[in-house]
């Protein structure tokens, strides 16, 4: 049977002839196949080993630190996928090779380029960690998982703060018009409706900090994290945020042990180099249907290890970012916009009453009731008025609190 092993490296494979062996059989099958010294490994099923910093974190990993263990007692089997950490450096095999300035062979101007675009891993994030509100977060997978049913994508911008430490924290998420199938998500991208979006989020003293997509329940049988074409779609819209600190999100649906689904958040940056790449036109945009997604297909050889390829491994471009939760100041309990069910001044109207309780400024804390009446009223006076009461958690002036409760009225 084959495992798969997930690394600073990227994803390997390790071939096993018998499944009952113990960890240290298993360990030994490592050191053979991959070449990592059977004292430099520390192996877990957490993925969480994979932002371990030191050798004491490293110790709280010890679901596989008894050699004697049977892989088989840990429901590991075909296809399963492991975490390793490892001390220490080794050379990782690469695709085809196509040599370049090899002896006998004058190097070209574009030979001298690949020897600068070197890839390799780069294991520190510009952000520090990522930290979901949890209504946002949940009404996010809530409908991926219950109406969509994890059968096709959908994607959405993050917005909120980012620290001079790096932490950002994401508040809310705008769900922009779009087209999603199993494998291709494409983005309707309305300029008029962004613009209102980035004004609210101004005037709630928040930024775009990240886009955030779904994948659908067949990537479950698939042996990468990412596609190529989630990568490059990733990619252009970190590249165009020019902010370093950009996060990119991804909901996932696992199987766990008994054989039931979970609802997985991970999180990433894409690597300076990927960027970089990017911007400049290195990437082959046009994928063809035989083309591994696991790959990205480069216009020109870069250097991976010490070989030139125009394969890369996607996951050479992703660095893991921790990710974290907290009670962010918005609700988001006001239907979500460019859903399958269109938004009416009639949900205006039971969500008013629904929380009218509440002090007026408390019961439109919710940037996608602030989205549904910033198309009724003026961009550069009436939605920063509004964001900053929210902002600042004061009054709402009584002329524009007459005017809400008379638009949700006309329902």
């Amino acid at each position: 049977m084959m495992i798969r092993i997930r690394s600073r490296d990227g994803l390997e494979r390790v071939s096993i002839d018998n499944p009952n062996i113990t960890i240290s059989q298993f360990k030994t099958l490592i050191q053979n196949q991959l070449q990592i010294p059977i004292h430099n490994q520390t192996l877990s099923t957490n993925q969480n080993l994979l932002l371990a910093k030191s050798p004491p974190d490293l110790l709280q990993f010890t679901d596989m630190s008894n050699p004697s263990t049977l892989l088989s007692s840990l429901n590991i089997s075909h296809g399963s996928i492991i975490f390793l950490a490892y001390e220490g450096h080794r050379t990782i095999a690469g695709p085809a090779v196509h040599p370049a300035g090899s002896f006998g062979r004058k190097m070209t101007m574009d030979d001298l380029i690949a020897k600068q675009m070197r890839v390799g891993r780069q294991e520190n994030p510009h952000c520090d960690s990522v930290s979901f509100d949890r209504d946002c977060a949940n009404a996010f997978q809530h409908y991926v998982n219950e109406t969509l049913a994890f059968a096709v994508k959908r994607g959405g911008f993050m917005y909120g703060t980012v620290s001079e430490e790096g932490k950002v924290e994401v508040n809310f998420i705008y769900e922009l018009p779009q087209q999603g199938t199993e494998e291709i998500l494409m983005l309707l991208r309305d300029s008029d409706e962004e613009k209102i979006v980035d004004a609210i989020a101004a005037g709630l003293g928040m930024r775009r900090v990240g886009f955030i997509f779904n994948q659908t329940i067949m990537h479950d049988k698939k042996d990468y994290t990412l596609s190529n074409r989630e990568v490059l779609q990733a990619a252009e819209l970190h590249a165009e945020s020019e902010l370093k600190e950009w996060v990119t999100a991804v909901v996932k649906l696992e199987v766990n042990e008994d054989g039931g689904a979970d609802v997985h958040f991970e999180a990433f940056q894409m690597s300076d180099m990927c960027i970089r790449l990017f911007k400049e036109g290195w990437f082959e945009t046009e994928i063809g249907e035989d083309v591994d997604p696991k790959l990205s297909i480069m216009k020109k050889d870069v250097v991976v290890g010490s070989k030139d390829v125009k394969e890369v491994d996607n996951d050479f471009f992703l660095v893991v970012v921790k990710i974290l939760d907290h009670l962010g100041p918005l609700s988001t309990t006001f239907p979500i916009e460019n859903r399958i069910t269109q938004v009416t001044m009639r949900a205006l109207r039971s969500h008013l009453d629904r929380a009218k309780n509440l002090p007026f400024v408390k019961r439109i804390s919710d940037f996608h009731l602030l989205l549904f009446l910033a198309k009724f009223l003026d961009l550069n006076s009436d939605v920063p008025a509004l964001s900053e009461c929210v902002l600042t958690q004061t009054a709402v002036p009584e002329g524009y609190q007459l005017l809400i409760e008379s638009m949700a009225n006309t329902s």
